[in-house]
Parts: C-alpha cells; structure tokens; sequence
C-alpha cells in the first residue's frame, strides 16, 4: 500500500465521520471534526503570531449549506451546525459519486449528498414529521493536522432536478 492510498483512505474515513456524526446529531464530535486555528500550524491558536490582516486557518474555515451565505469562521460555522441538528429530528445521508484528491497536507473530497430529512412531529403528533428528499452536491476541503485530516471548508448546492413539464416542452417554431 502507497503513501497516497493510505492518506486517501484516512481523507475517505474523515469525511465518513463528518456525515456520521451529522446523522446521529453530535455536536462534539461534528466540532472536533473541523480545523481550529491551533491546528493550522500558524501560531498558538490566539492570533499572536500571525501578520496582522492574515486570518488563521481555524478563523478562515468557510462553509455553505444550500440556500444560505458563505458562513466564515470557527462560531459561525459551528452555530450553524448546531442550528442545523436543533431543527432537525432526523438526517441521513448516502453519498455517492465520492471522489477524493489529495496533495500534500491538503484534500478535496467532492461527493453527492443524497439526503433524507425529517422535521419535529406536527402538532399533537408523537411521530417523526414528514420525511424529504434532497439531492445535493458537496466539496469537503480538509488540512492535515497532528491530530488527523480535519475540515477546511464544505460547500454544499442543491442539484436542481427536471420537472415532467420542462422534458415535455418543445420549442416554439
């Protein structure tokens, strides 16, 4: 086995355990799993050590769920994450089309969220709300750090599906 597998195969693991974590709704480990700026290789985690103007890796983590703005920086990506699995009864992703690259300490895990969602029970109810399907594509960007390959960045988009009305339309003559 390479050098190159093994790093692929750990990359691979990293991101399994980024999804798995989403599922079962913990908040820890979803934190653990990204980069903070005292992993980033720039200084002692505070800043002090890097120019002024330069963000350290951990401050310039990025992330974009579908619909939202680019969220930047270790709290504000956190709380979304934390806001995503409050309003979220139940999540469960398959992926496919995985793909993963790596060069040197960095990796780029491309991939297609195939995700099944549910919402808090309607009023009165007990049971899980209705379930909904997405289909969404996503770049995992990761660093490796002493502590294993960590999250950089995440972008998710929505795939935008065709209706049966748009395959039927023909062109006007």
């Amino acid at each position: 086995m390479t050098g190159a597998q093994t790093d692929v195969e750990q990359v691979e693991r990293a991101n399994t355990a980024f999804y798995e974590a989403l599922e079962r709704g913990d908040f820890d480990e979803v934190s653990d799993l990204w980069l903070d700026s005292a992993e980033d290789g720039e200084g002692d985690g505070d800043g002090g050590d890097v120019a002024e103007g330069e963000a350290t890796t951990g401050e310039a983590i990025s992330c974009v769920h579908p619909g939202w703005p680019v969220l930047t920086g270790r709290g504000e990506v956190l709380r979304s994450y934390a806001l995503i699995m409050a309003n979220t009864e139940y999540i469960q992703f398959f992926l496919t089309d995985l793909k993963v690259g790596v060069a040197g300490d960095t990796a780029l895990v491309t991939c297609t969220e195939n995700i099944l969602s549910g919402g808090p029970p309607p009023e009165g109810g007990g049971e899980l709300g209705p379930l909904v399907g997405q289909l969404v594509v996503a770049t995992n960007l990761f660093r490796r750090t002493p502590d294993g390959w960590k999250l950089w960045s995440h972008h998710a988009s929505p795939v935008l599906a065709e209706t049966d009305d748009e395959e039927g339309d023909e062109t006007p003559s």
